[in-house]
């Protein structure tokens, strides 16, 4: 075949550049992605949260009043002995 893998087949018209791994940086603009996430989060929080907070209270409520109607009455056993 005498093709490597990169070069199988011919496109013309398309330029193609490559960076060696070895010349990247490993963390660039560290400070600027935590504060862009940073700034992201606090964006976004106010418009999320309150729907997991409605979800847990309505989960939550659910949990109590399950139990609460799965208990038994104890009126109804007073007078079994």
């Amino acid at each position: 075949m005498g093709k490597n893998f990169g070069n199988l087949m011919k496109t013309r018209h398309i330029v193609s550049y490559y960076l060696s791994p070895f010349e990247q940086k490993v963390f660039p603009n560290i400070s600027h992605r935590i504060l862009n996430t940073w700034r992201r989060f606090s964006s976004s929080f106010f418009r999320v949260a309150p729907q997991f907070v409605i979800a847990y209270m309505v989960y939550s409520w659910g949990n109590a009043y399950n139990k609460q109607l799965k208990r038994k009455n104890p009126a109804d056993y007073e007078n079994d002995e």
